[in-house]
């Protein structure tokens, strides 16, 4: 254990001993779960801060779950399921983008340049 970590152990069991944490909204009861607790550790105040700045989220998991129903749609051959996949697709984007329209996610000249490029990037590792 570090300096500072002893130093605020130290001074919070100080505060809890003069009472300074007794009738507090929720003293006593567990924390909420992290949001971000299926995220792996190195990634987390990073997703937070995508988060924070309206680029994660719901957002975030229809891309994904719109990227891994393309792929399924670009390998398929059954005809039935091809259908089946492509109005998964389409529902998806539309969700998609309603959400970026209404948060107006990509509406700066800059914001649109980098979407494109993230795009670019993202289908052209697909296609490897």
């Amino acid at each position: 254990m570090d300096f500072a970590q002893r130093l605020s152990e130290e001074r919070i069991k100080k505060a809890m001993d003069n009472g300074a944490f007794e009738g507090l909204s929720g003293f006593g009861k567990p924390l909420p779960k992290d949001d971000a607790a299926h995220i792996p550790e190195e990634l987390r105040m990073g997703y937070r801060m995508m988060k924070n700045a309206g680029f994660a989220g719901e957002e975030t998991a229809l891309k994904k779950e719109l990227m891994t129903v393309k792929e399924l749609l670009h390998s398929s051959i059954d005809g039935e399921e091809r259908k089946k996949l492509s109005l998964i697709c389409e529902e998806k984007q539309k969700r998609l983008d309603e959400l970026t329209s209404k948060r107006q996610t990509f509406a700066r000249p800059a914001s649109s340049f980098y979407k494109n490029r993230v795009y670019e990037k993202l289908t052209e590792h697909k296609k490897r």
